[in-house]
C-alpha cells in the first residue's frame, strides 16, 4: 500500500495534531480569514483610494507612456478625481479619474473591493475627448505593482502557473518555480486566444502566504515577473501590443485585474478563489447558478450535424429517453447552416432548409415537450469562402498575414470583425433572431482561428493594437447585449476546446468542452486535477462502441473511463440506435454521476501529486462544508503495482463522526472520525488494474 502524501509516521501524526488543535479552535480559521480580508484592504487603500494627484501618479497599480514620458511622472499635474459609486456589506465600488487639460486624455480607473473576501479588482479605459488625435499611448499595463512580504526574509518566491488548453494530455498542468533575486519570468498567451498556451491565471506564493492574479483579457495577453533583493517580485500584465493614438471620440481598455491575497495554506487560496468565483462571477442566467447536467449530441454519428436532420435528431432524444437516460440538453453541433458540405464553411448563419425543412426549432420543441433543452453551435467569428458574409460582407472581415506554417491553413479565412459597429449591430440582431426563432436555450460559440494574425494586418505604425483591442470590447458587448436580450440563455465558451476562459469570459459563460484531447482516461484525470485549481465548472464528453477508450463492450475499463470523465457538465457521444450496449451499466453510471455532481461546486483537494505516469494513483477531494459532506475520486493506472492508496482529508472536523459509502457498495456503510480519517488517512482500495473508486462522506 501506498501513503499519500508520503511522510513518516511521526510526521504525520505531528501533522494530524496541529490540524486537530486548529480545527477546534474555530476561531483560527476566522481570524486568518480577516487577516486576508485586511491585507486586501490595506493593499487597496495603498493603490487604489488615494484622494490626492501627488500620491495617485505613483501608488496606482497600472502604468503606460504617453507621448514619451512615463505615467509615473506627468499624471500628478493632471486634474484628479476620486468618488465612491456603491458601497455595501459585499462590494465598494469606486472610480478615479485622470484628466490630460492639454490632450483631452481622459482615464478612468474602476475598482471594486470585496467586503467578504480579500480581492480587489480594477479595470481601466483611456478616452480622447479632445477634438483632434492624441500622442502616442503605449506599453499600457493593466497590472504595475510590487507583491511580497513585507520585511520578511527566507525562501526565494514561488510562482505557480498552468498549462493552457492545447488538445494535450497534458492540459492544464499545474508549473510552479522559484523566481531568484534578479531573475525576470515573462508568461503570455499566442495567437491571440488567451488560454492558447499558458493560462491568465497565477498564484504567487511567498512565505507565509500569497496573491492570486488573474489576468480578463478574451486577446493577447502578456506579463513579467521581476524578483528584487529584497525578494518582492515586480509583476507587469496587460495587452502585449499596445502603440496607438486616440482619434477624437475614441476610447480603449486595459484587461480586468483580480488579486486575492491569502495567508497560510496555498491550497486553501484556491477555494477562496473558488467559493468567490462561484459567489461574484460565474454566470446566473434566471438568477440560477448553471447547473450540475448531463448532455447528449450525435456528432460522432453523423459527422458533426453534417449528416444529420430533422428525423435522426428527434430519434436520438427519444432513444435516450427510452432507454431512460434522463439527458437534460440535446446538443446539435457544427453544421446545420447552409454549406459546402463541410462544417468548416462558416459564414452563412442559416438553417438549411433541405436536412431541417421545418427549421431547428421543430427539433427543440420535440425536446423541450419531453423536458430537454437545446444547445446549439455557432462560430460566428470565423469566415469561410463559399459563404453569404465572405461574398457580400467584406468590409465587414479581417485578412491574416504573417501565419506560421502550422497556422497556413488560416490564410483562406477571415475574421468577423466585432470591433466595427456595422458588423456587431448586424451580428447580435442576427443571432438574436436565431436564438428566438429556433428555441435555442444554450449558445455554444467556437472559436477555432488564430485572431492575433488578423488584428494586426496592416495596422500603421501609429495605431499598433487598436484593431484588438476594440475587437475585445466588441466580443464582450455582443454577449452582453445577447444576455440583455435573453435572460435565461446560458452560453458555453469553446474555443477549439477551452482555450478562451479568462475572467471575463467566465463571467458570462462556462465552457462545456475544456479541452480538444478527447476521450483517453489519464488525460481526462490530468484535466480535471488541474482545471478544477481555477474553475469550478467544466465538461467533458464520453463516447462509447467502437472508439479507443471503451472497445466494443462495456466492462470494466469502460467503469474507469467513465469516472475519469465525471465533471460538473458530461456530454453523452453515445450511439442510442444500438440495442446491444450495456444500458443497465449506462444508467448505473449515470445515476453515480448525478449523486457527485453537487459536490463540484464546492472546495477542491487534490490528494495525490500530479502525475501523466500510468503506474501510479491520482485522487483529488471536493468537498461541500455547507452540506457536511464530499467526494473522494481515485484512479488505480493500468500500470499501477499498488492495491491500495491512503489520502489525508485535511479540513474534516476531527470530533465528528463520518458515515462512508462506497458507490459501488451503496449499501454497505463505514463510520469513522474525522481525527481518523486526517490521520491516518482514508484508504482507498482497488483490486482490479485499471480501476477507479467513488466514494461519498458525509458527517453524521
Amino acid at each position: 500500500m501506498i501513503s499519500t502524501p508520503e511522510v513518516s509516521s511521526n510526521i504525520r501524526t505531528a501533522v494530524a495534531f496541529i490540524l486537530v488543535l486548529l480545527a477546534r479552535s474555530s476561531s483560527f480559521a476566522r481570524d486568518e480569514a480577516k487577516a486576508e480580508i485586511a491585507d486586501a484592504t490595506l493593499w487597496s487603500a495603498e493603490h487604489l483610494e488615494r484622494s490626492n494627484a501627488a500620491d495617485a501618479s505613483t501608488a496606482f497599480p497600472f502604468s503606460f507612456n504617453y507621448n514619451g514620458e512615463d505615467s509615473h511622472k506627468i499624471m500628478n499635474k493632471w486634474k484628479f478625481k476620486r468618488i465612491i459609486n456603491h458601497r455595501d456589506e459585499s462590494r465598494v465600488q469606486s472610480e478615479s479619474t485622470w484628466n490630460d487639460p492639454g490632450t483631452g486624455l481622459a482615464i478612468r480607473m474602476r475598482s471594486v473591493l470585496y467586503q467578504k473576501y480579500p480581492v480587489v479588482e480594477w479595470t481601466v479605459t483611456f478616452k480622447n475627448e479632445g477634438k483632434t488625435a492624441t500622442p502616442i499611448l503605449d506599453s499600457i499595463r493593466a497590472l504595475d505593482t510590487r507583491l511580497g512580504p513585507r520585511g520578511e526574509s527566507g525562501a526565494d518566491p514561488v510562482l505557480h502557473d498552468f498549462k493552457g488548453s492545447l488538445a494535450e494530455l497534458d492540459d492544464y498542468r499545474p508549473r510552479r518555480g522559484p523566481i531568484a533575486p534578479g531573475e525576470t519570468i515573462h508568461i503570455g498567451t499566442t495567437g491571440g486566444r488567451p488560454c492558447n498556451t499558458n493560462l491568465p491565471y497565477f498564484n504567487l506564493e511567498w512565505l507565509a502566504g500569497g496573491a492570486i492574479v488573474a489576468i480578463g483579457w478574451p486577446g493577447q495577453w502578456t506579463s513579467s515577473w521581476e524578483c528584487d533583493k529584497s525578494k518582492s517580485v515586480h509583476v507587469l500584465a496587460g495587452q502585449e501590443n499596445t502603440h496607438f493614438k486616440l482619434l477624437p471620440g475614441e476610447e480603449v481598455r486595459t484587461p480586468l485585474v483580480a488579486l486575492l491575497f491569502w495567508r497560510g495554506d496555498r491550497i486553501r487560496s484556491h477555494n477562496t478563489w473558488r467559493r468567490w468565483l462561484i459567489e461574484y462571477n460565474l454566470p446566473r442566467p434566471g438568477g440560477e447558478l448553471p447547473p450540475p447536467q448531463l448532455v447528449a449530441c450525435s456528432s460522432h454519428q453523423f459527422g458533426e450535424m453534417i449528416g444529420a436532420n430533422e428525423e435522426n435528431q428527434k430519434l436520438f432524444i427519444d432513444r435516450y429517453l427510452e432507454e431512460k437516460l434522463k439527458i437534460d440538453y440535446w446538443w446539435m453541433d457544427a453544421g446545420w447552416y447552409k454549406n459546402d458540405g463541410t462544417w468548416v464553411n462558416t459564414g452563412t448563419w442559416e438553417v438549411d432548409p433541405k436536412r431541417f425543412p421545418h427549421g431547428l426549432r421543430a427539433i427543440t420543441d420535440h425536446g423541450r415537450e419531453k423536458g430537454v433543452r437545446s444547445i446549439v453551435w455557432f462560430e460566428p467569428e470565423r469566415v469561410t469562402k463559399k459563404s453569404e458574409l465572405f461574398e457580400k460582407h467584406s468590409e465587414w472581415l479581417l485578412s491574416p498575414s504573417g501565419l506560421p506554417a502550422g497556422l497556413a491553413y488560416q490564410n483562406d479565412w477571415r475574421l468577423f470583425n466585432l470591433g466595427n459597429p456595422h458588423a456587431l449591430k448586424w451580428l447580435i440582431d442576427h443571432v438574436d433572431g436565431l436564438i428566438r426563432s429556433q428555441g435555442i436555450d444554450l449558445y455554444r460559440q467556437d472559436f477555432n482561428i488564430d485572431p492575433s494574425y488578423f488584428w494586426w494586418t496592416g495596422e500603421p505604425d501609429d495605431r499598433k493594437g487598436i484593431v484588438e483591442n476594440h475587437y475585445v470590447q466588441g466580443y464582450l458587448a455582443y454577449w452582453d447585449e445577447l444576455l440583455r436580450r435573453n435572460p435565461k440563455l446560458r452560453i458555453d465558451s469553446c474555443a477549439s476546446g477551452g482555450r478562451r476562459n479568462d475572467l471575463e469570459t467566465l463571467r458570462r459563460a462556462v465552457p462545456l468542452l475544456r479541452s480538444d484531447y478527447l476521450f483517453e482516461p489519464t488525460g481526462q484525470q490530468c484535466h480535471t486535477y488541474g482545471i478544477s485549481f481555477w474553475y469550478p465548472y467544466h465538461g467533458t464528453g464520453t463516447l462509447i462502441g467502437e472508439s479507443r477508450i471503451f472497445g466494443s463492450k462495456l466492462d470494466n475499463d469502460s467503469v474507469y473511463a467513465f469516472r475519469s470523465h465525471m465533471a460538473p457538465s458530461v456530454t453523452a457521444c453515445w450511439d442510442v440506435r444500438r440495442k446491444d450496449l450495456h444500458y443497465d451499466l449506462l444508467r448505473k453510471l449515470t445515476t453515480q454521476l448525478n449523486k457527485i455532481q453537487t459536490y463540484y461546486i464546492g472546495d477542491y483537494y487534490p490528494l495525490t501529486p500530479y502525475s501523466t505516469k500510468n503506474d501510479v494513483w491520482m485522487a483529488w477531494r471536493f468537498d461541500r462544508p455547507d452540506l457536511g459532506g464530499g467526494v473522494v475520486q481515485a484512479f488505480r493506472r493500468p500500470d499501477c503495482p499498488d492495491e491500495s492508496a491512503r489520502f489525508s482529508l485535511a479540513g474534516l472536523d476531527p470530533a465528528a463522526r463520518y458515515e462512508i459509502r462506497d458507490l459501488d457498495a451503496p449499501d454497505s456503510v463505514r463510520t469513522t472520525t474525522g481525527r481518523e480519517l486526517i490521520d491516518p488517512g482514508l484508504t482507498a482500495t482497488i483490486a482490479r488494474r485499471p480501476g477507479a473508486v467513488v466514494l461519498l462522506y458525509r458527517k453524521k
